[in-house]
């Protein structure tokens, strides 16, 4: 869990930091007003959604036979295993029953079976994971796992033991996203979680497909499913994904497994992947990969670190920012007539610093009397002349630009490096 700094809780300021709870871990935790303990948490409620679903209240149980409190979520300040802090005046005014229709966590889901499309005995929900985000609790995935079983009973030691050396994140947790809407008889003794998919039928989808559905994940959830696929599928995968999910899902697994992913790869693919990775990351995980392709793999990196100041063109449109629109739109057909780069204008001053750049689109939408200043970009993404190859093509890839200045320490235009150019140089060699 990560750590809480509980001045904060006095300040009014709703700051959750980002973090993973499984729900046997918080369940019975102490709930505090004040730092004076109040009662303990005994469920949490739900609003059920397609991705994921939202926690909304936090159900207190509290001594003596006092009534238990239903507190909206908005009203925590700090939430753990140890301590659940609440922001309320009043407790009384959070005094009820639970109201029809609310779905409970550990009354409704937990220990429920967990059935396919065909109505087949899968697994039962022994633990729910939950992920805090934004100041928000989610539930991402349902936990039918042997260690979960155990951790529910108490018996944290002995699943430790047994799973000495497994990460919890290997365990074969089944994302939200699987799960169907939630039937509306879903009561303590009635209704079942049902699946969307038959989940012996995940590693049979295509990686194109698998990356659809990763891309309407949330990161915790795109990590669970590529530790669910086997090694080929995932490595399939994993090399579909756009740099930055790739950058963002490698983070968060294990080294050895993406040596085992990249491993699946051919020299080329898996060099693409490690060219998004900080250097120490790559390094470590070269060190685990088989030496049989590392040479070639190191060879594709090398050349990725070539600078762009070789495939830069100087055969690009300048503008000055206090050119009537009209009087370029008359101009564009002669200027850009033997340019290289013609989508894009430059707007540049005397000495050529750049201001702002125009797409010819808006050139053409623009108003006729207007100034270009007044329609440029003034918020440009630039290169540098020592900037690499692999630096352009994860920059492409990450605005997705046809192309991008290039200018040196004081902001002058050295150059443009276009999109195609470095697409058609960095699959020469990936091959």
């Amino acid at each position: 869990m990560i750590g809480f700094d509980k001045t904060n809780i006095s300040s009014g300021t709703n700051y959750l930091p980002e973090s993973t709870h499984f729900l046997s871990d918080v369940l019975n935790a102490k709930v505090t007003i004040g730092g004076k303990k109040i009662g303990k948490l005994s469920d949490l409620t739900i609003l059920d959604k397609e991705k994921a679903a939202e926690v909304t209240h936090l159900v207190v149980t509290r001594p003596f036979g006092y009534p238990s409190l239903m507190v909206p979520w908005e009203k925590v300040r700090l939430f753990d295993a140890k301590e659940i802090a609440i922001d309320i005046d009043d407790a009384e005014k959070f005094a009820c029953k639970i109201p029809e229709g609310f779905v409970l966590l550990r009354d409704h889901i937990m220990d429920k079976k967990i059935l396919d499309m065909e109505d087949n005995d899968v697994e039962l929900v022994y633990d729910i994971k939950m992920v805090m985000k934004k100041n928000k609790l989610y539930v991402t995935d349902v936990d039918p796992a042997s260690y979960a079983r155990l951790r529910r009973l108490g018996l944290s030691w002995l699943a430790d033991l047994f799973h000495k050396g497994i990460d919890r994140s290997e365990d074969k947790l089944i994302p939200w996203l699987y799960v169907q809407p939630l039937p509306a008889d879903l009561g303590s003794f009635t209704g079942n979680v049902k699946l969307k998919i038959l989940k012996e039928k995940l590693n049979d989808l295509p990686p194109v497909d698998l990356v659809e559905i990763l891309e309407d994940l949330d990161h915790e959830q795109r990590v669970a499913v590529i530790n669910q696929l086997d090694t080929e599928q995932a490595s399939d995968t994993l090399e579909e994904i756009g740099p930055n999910m790739q950058r963002e899902i490698i983070s968060s697994l294990k080294k050895e497994k993406v040596a085992q992913l990249l491993d699946k790869m051919t020299p080329g693919q898996a060099a693409d992947v490690l060219s998004v990775l900080a250097f120490e990351d790559r390094k470590a995980i070269m060190d685990l990969m088989d030496e049989e392709n590392i040479d070639k793999i190191k060879s594709i990196l090398d050349k990725l670190q070539d600078t762009i100041i070789n495939i830069i063109t100087e055969k690009y449109i300048r503008v000055s920012p206090d050119e009537i629109v009209e009087t370029a739109q008359n101009r564009y057909p002669r200027i850009a007539k033997d340019k290289d780069e013609v989508m894009y204008l430059f707007v540049v001053d005397e000495r050529d610093k750049l201001l702002g750049v125009i797409d010819v689109k808006d050139l053409l939408r623009g108003d006729d009397k207007a100034l270009l200043k007044d329609i440029m970009v003034k918020s440009v993404i630039t290169l540098k002349e020592e900037n690499t190859l692999g630096e352009a093509s994860a920059m492409f890839s990450r605005y997705d630009f046809r192309a991008l200045p290039v200018t040196d320490k004081d902001d002058k235009m050295v150059g443009v490096v276009r999109y195609r150019d470095v697409t058609q140089l960095t699959h020469h060699f990936l091959e």
